[in-house]
Formats: C-alpha cells, structure tokens, sequence
C-alpha cells in the first residue's frame, strides 16, 4: 500500500503526479465523481461554502427519538425527506422495563404523523435496509450512526449527530466549506480466505493515526474495483468512518447495476466515474492481492496486523498490545492477552461474532458456512453466534442451507441486530478474548466495565477467519491457511415482500391528526440559557488520553436504554471514565443556578477576587456560570449526539481539546450549545481551574481568530491564555450564542 505525500491527477484512470497540457488543478477538481454529487445538492453559489440537501435520512432507535423532538420544538410540522426509523439496537434487552418498545411504538406513531419509514425490530440493522431500499447512484443519504456510508452503492452518505438531522427536518441545510477527496486506487484481487474486512483493516491501520484522509471524502477508483462483489465492496466502505474520513464514494459498473436490479430498483443505477483528468489532495495505491487475513486488536480498529505475522510472533505483539491496553485503561484492571498463549504456542480464543452492517453480509455468512459446514465448534469455551443484516438476507440463508450448516456446527444464529458492536449482545465473560467481524473493538464498549472491574478483550477479525478459527475448536487460524475451502456462493434472491408485509411507508403520506404514543421514559430536551457575554467555567474532568472515544463520554450497551430521556441518560455521562464528573458537573450547575437567584455563590466571590488581579471585573448578574472538559482529542467514534447533550444538560458550556476527533463530535457540541474550544497549550490547565472566557460572546459573533482566557487556580493562582474556536459558519456562531439548536430556531 503506498500513500502519496501529494496531490495526485488521475488521467484515463491512471494516477500520475502531473497535470496534462492545459488543465488546471482548479477544473480537474472538478473531475472526481465526489465533486459532481456535492454540487448537485448543494444550494449555495459556492461550492467553497456548500449549503446541502439531502435527498434522504435515516436513525436508529437510540437517536431518533431525540432528532424528532429536537424538531418538534423547533417547529416541523411534517417529514419534507424520506426519514427511515429502524430498530436494531435496543430491541432485545428489557433494561429499564418497557422503556425499549415504548420508544418503538413513539417512532410507528411518528411515521404516521409526519410521514415516516418505519422498520420494526429485528428486520434490519440500519445499514442494511438503507442499502438494500433507500440507496441509489449520485444520492446522498444523511445518517444518525457513524457508519452511515453507501458509497459502494453510489452514494455519498454521512453520519452525523441529531441536530444535523434535525436541521434537514425543518428544512434547513447541512453547512460546511468543501471536503478534501482522496483517491483509492485498487489493482489486483484479493486472494482466497481474504475477505472484505481484511482489506478495510489494513486501509484503517494505514490511515488513522496520521490522518490522512480525516474529515475528507474516500473516492475508490481503479481497475481493482471490478473485481470486488457489491457485498464486498459494501463490507470496505462501511469501515471507512474508522478512518475519521467524512464520506466515501465508489466509481460504480454492471456489479453495482446488478445489485440494484436485484433488489427490484434498476432506475437507482446510473454509472459514476470520475472525468477523463481528476485531481485528488491525496492518493492511497492499494493492490488487493497482497492483502493477508488481518487482526485488529484491541482496543481500536487500527491496531491491525496480518494473523500469519501475530502467531509468529505471538508474545512479542501480544504483550505490546496488553501493554498498551493496560495503560490506556488506567491501572482499573488489567488485560491478559499474554494469557491466550498455549503451551504448544497457538492463540485461543473464547468466542466469535459474525454480525451487523459489516459482518452480517448475505456473503460473509456464506463463506462462513461454507468453512464450518460438517465440522464442529467444539463444546469447550469457545462459541460461535452469527447475526444476519436483515430478514430478507436471513430468509435467503435459510432457503440455501447455510443457517443449518452453521447450527449443525454448534453456532447459534441470531436476529438482525447490532447489539454485539455496541454491548447489548454476546458480551464476553470478564477476561475472555472475543473475534469479531463487527465495525469498533473501542475500550467501554462490548459490554466491559473497567471501573467496575470488568474488562473483556475485543479484536476484529473478517467472517472467513473468525469461521475457520471456530472450525478449529477457539484456536487462531486465518482463513488463508485452509487448503479445503470452498466458497460455492450460492446466487442471492432478494425477497422485498418480508418489507412490504412488515415495514409502514408513510413518506408522502403525513396524518397530522395522528399523536405521537409517549412512554413514560419519553422527555422533552430541558431549556438551555443562551451565551453571555462573559463566561465562567470550571474543568470537572481532565483526559488525558490521546484519544476519548464517545463510548468514554457517554456509554452504550444497557445506559443507552435511557436515551429518550435527557436527565436521566446524563448520569452515565463519562461514568466509566471518569465517575466523579456527573457530581462535579452537579455541583456547578447547582453555582449557576443559585447566581440566577440572585445571591452570587462564596466559591465564585473567590473566584471573582482573584480575576480582580489582572483587572477584570465580572458582572456576575450576567456572567453564566457552567462546567467544562478538557480532553486531548475527544470525539473519535460514533455519531451519538449524547455525548455532547449529555455534557449540556448537566450544565455544560464548553469543550477544551488540542483537537478534535470527527467533525461529527465538534457539530454535536456546537448544536448543543458548548464552545468547541482549541488551545495549544494543555499543561496551562488543570482539573478543578475556573476558566472565564471575558467577552467571549463579542468574538464569537466578531469571528475572532484568538480569545482570551484566564484560568483561576484553586490556589488562587491566575494564568492567562488564549484559545480558539476554529472555523465556523455564521450559523454555527449563532446557534452557540442562542444556546443550542432548539434556541437557535425559536430566534429565528
């Protein structure tokens, strides 16, 4: 794999490092099939400062109940895009009673009222239906889950947090200036046992610790496309978000038409390629046929490596990863991946996942059986669970014979969920070493709890191999080293009529008489006090890991049942990171609330004697008071809005990071009303400073490049220090200074 350290132009679909005789860098910009997509949804006059439309949306059921309130106060009337509600995270478990289906039956309700798509539990896992119906070459979908990518389908999708979501709802536009596009040019084919989460692996370890494509758009072009299956190349694009890239797109042929004519929508189809001279700001060259069956272990997607090149050096790689686990989870526990290692020197592992919108393919379920068919798990430890993306996929397994093959082999197939990526499926007893063809093996997720002790090891793996090593009773194998493997792939039927007899279609169709079903659990988003001139923070929790995940900020697995409900979802806020911050976070609203009354709080007076030093003279009448935190790069993972409204509603009013992970986390804080500070400097910062940011709603809305900020010492030490705020639209300005989304549409 060769990542270029310059523009490349691709010219008659071959990347060379100069332009033809006339043609500028400007106009072949033009030239990539991603160019072409944005400009046909966007609404401006610049494509510099593109104002886009989507031409669909979807969510899932831990996001879509916030999105449609965050609307509803904010004035929707009625679904002006085809908005699609699945349900295929929290629709096993009853954590919380009845919480679950009351959420589900408010979604069914809302379809109805505002005309809506409705996919009941355990149908499909959003990706999924969303491929299989929603889908269409030069279509952009917007989704509420990271993994919101289709461009292996021809169409740029995005996921984002609720207020992006939300916007479109009410008829507004998705605002950014014009991404990066980054070639992917693929020769060559994969070999045998080598599947598409292999290839997805390796791109992500290539990629994500030096940010090459981060925040930009994947375009994957080149001879090699062709010689993928639209179910392989569905299994890649979906894993371009562990990248941090923002979108992906694919040169489409008569592989992407036949998918489309296979799920009955032909007129989807339309040929995507780029223009007979395009520039990319970046190229990766990746020959397919030198890429070998990969493990990613824990506790991120890039931490890949070929299995041949682990089980020769088992202790060694082992051990750095234990290490670096270790360190990351902060002495609470320990991991024991050395553990793994057998007397005879193979690895064991104590169960396998196949699952979801990457492993759950019609394919990868395939190549599983076709592995383990007339062979046996073994009734040790080891187990094996598949879950297929969708019914209609799950019923074509069921006429071919693979869920038997795989049930006669002691697996246990499953129900179209997400649950395993998340933690509320299949979590590993403390201690086991779990393999995954799932999209995240992060740190908090999958069921563990490290400040409770809990702590189970994730890697990921691709179906072939996660199969072979179930074939072989729990030991490591690649599915590369099978000399007997044959993948018959039998033709795949698709059959709509499982949707039609399940799946309500409003779109088009709103009954505005129809009300919304509310459980109990169900609550409306608290008000939020707008940004004051001055402000007035305190750090309650101070990170400093090179990274914090949104699993880290607000967990998922069973606290995400409480997500229909603000208050009560935000008492898990960083709770397995950082157990003091909800008090702490508490404890300062409590400040701010008792200064709204009127009575300026001794803590803050201290406060305010301090910044007397350096002349400042707040009015504490209308100096809002909040809690802040500080993390080196927060943000990494999904599109949870949570992580940051949860952060808002306990009193929130700002971030303080070196940078930040995804767009997607610094839009969720800006919708939400926290100021996504930069600053240069951490070591000036300290958990429990008081920050206060003097005139800080002036330079907001003046676009100033730097603010000044004074940290307060508990001491009573002061430092001053500027920060900033990076680039943002005027309405992202405006919508900090309302104090959040839902205030931003009330003004205006």
């Amino acid at each position: 794999m060769k990542l270029h350290d310059h523009g490349v132009y691709l010219v008659n679909g071959v990347p060379q490092t100069t332009a033809p005789a006339g043609v500028t860098e400007a106009e072949a910009k033009k030239g990539t099939i991603a160019y072409g997509i944005l400009k046909a949804h966007n609404t401006s006059d610049s494509m510099q400062d593109m104002r886009m439309k989507f031409d669909s949306m979807t969510s899932h059921d831990i996001t879509y109940v916030g999105i449609i309130q965050t609307a509803r106060a904010s004035g929707m009337k009625e679904f002006p895009l085809p908005y699609v509600m699945t349900n295929c995270h929290n629709s096993l478990c009853a954590v919380g009673g009845t919480i679950n289906e009351d959420d589900h039956q408010f979604a069914l309700s809302a379809a109805h009222k505002y005309g809506g798509i409705y996919v009941p539990p355990n149908m499909a896992v959003i990706h999924s239906y969303n491929r299989e119906m929603m889908s269409g070459c030069g279509r952009m979908i917007l989704g509420s889950d990271s993994h919101t990518r289709y461009g292996a389908l021809g169409t740029m999708a995005v996921g984002e947090g609720g207020g992006e979501l939300a916007k479109q709802l009410v008829g507004r536009t998705y605002d950014m200036a014009y991404p990066g596009v980054v070639a992917i040019y693929l020769t060559g084919k994969p070999n045998p046992g080598v599947g598409p989460h292999d290839v997805a692996l390796a791109l992500v370890a290539a990629t994500y610790a030096n940010g090459y494509v981060k925040n930009k758009v994947m375009e994957f072009v080149g001879p090699g496309v062709a010689n993928l299956s639209a179910d392989y190349r569905n299994g890649i694009d979906v894993m371009t978000t562990e990248t941090t890239c923002w979108s992906s797109i694919w040169q489409t042929d008569d592989v992407t038409k036949q998918y489309f004519e296979q799920h009955n929508r032909p007129e989807a189809y339309k040929e995507l390629k780029p223009a007979d001279v395009a520039y990319y700001d970046g190229c990766i060259e990746l020959d397919l046929s030198t890429v070998e069956c990969m493990i990613a272990l824990p506790m991120h997607p890039s931490y890949a490596y070929p299995i041949r090149e682990l089980k020769a050096n088992a202790k060694e790689i082992l051990q750095a990863a234990q290490d670096q686990a270790n360190k990351q989870l902060g002495g609470k526990v320990e991991m024991d991946l050395v553990g793994k290692i057998c007397d005879d020197g193979r690895i064991y592992v104590d169960q396998g996942v196949v699952a979801g919108c990457s492993g759950g393919t019609y394919e990868n379920i395939c190549a599983v059986a076709d592995i383990i068919r007339g062979k046996s798990c073994g009734n040790g430890e080891f187990k094996l669970s598949v879950y297929p993306d969708s019914m209609p996929t799950y019923l074509e397994l069921v006429k071919n014979g693979a869920v038997a093959d795989i049930v006669s082999a002691g697996g246990i197939f499953r129900e179209c969920f997400c649950g395993p990526c998340f933690g509320a499926g299949d979590t590993p007893a403390n201690g086991e070493f779990s393999i995954r063809h799932t999209t995240r093996n992060f740190p908090n997720r999958e069921g563990s709890k490290p400040g409770e002790g809990q702590i189970s090891a994730v890697a990921l793996m691709d179906a072939r191999s996660i199969a072979a090593t179930a074939a072989n009773g729990g030991y490591l194998t690649a599915a590369s080293e099978l000399t007997d493997a044959e993948y018959t792939l039998p033709e795949y039927h698709f059959e709509q009529g499982v949707y039609d007899k399940r799946v309500y279609n409003g779109w088009g169709r709103p009954e505005p008489g129809y009300a919304l079903k509310f459980g109990p659990n169900i609550k409306d988003w608290p008000e939020q006090p707008a940004l004051t001139e001055d402000l007035l923070v305190k750090i309650v929790s101070y990170i400093t890991d090179p990274v914090t995940t949104t699993d880290e900020l607000i967990p998922s697995g069973e606290t995400s049942s409480f997500r229909s409900n603000p208050l009560r979802l935000a008492e898990f806020t960083l709770s397995r990171k950082d157990p003091a911050y909800v008090p702490n976070a508490k404890a300062v609203k409590a400040l701010d609330e008792e200064r709204r009354a009127g009575a300026l709080p001794a803590k803050i007076a201290r406060v305010y004697d301090d910044l007397k030093k350096l002349g400042y003279t707040p009015d504490a009448a209308n100096t809002n008071i909040g809690s802040a935190i500080f993390a080196n790069k927060p943000g990494d993972g999904s599109a949870r809005e949570q992580a940051a409204s949860c952060q808002r509603v306990l009193g929130g009013a700002a971030n303080f990071a070196c940078e930040y992970a995804t767009k997607r986390y610094r839009s969720n804080c800006i919708n939400w009303g926290m100021l996504p500070f930069l600053m240069k400097d951490p070591a000036v910062l300290d958990n429990g400073d008081y920050v206060y940011l003097p005139g800080v709603r002036k330079a907001l809305l003046n676009a100033d490049d730097e603010l000044t900020a004074i940290a307060v010492k508990p001491d009573g030490g002061v430092v001053r220090f500027t920060v900033s705020l990076g680039a943002m639209t005027d309405a992202e300005r405006q919508i900090l200074a309302d104090g959040c989304l839902i205030n931003y549409y009330k003004n205006n």
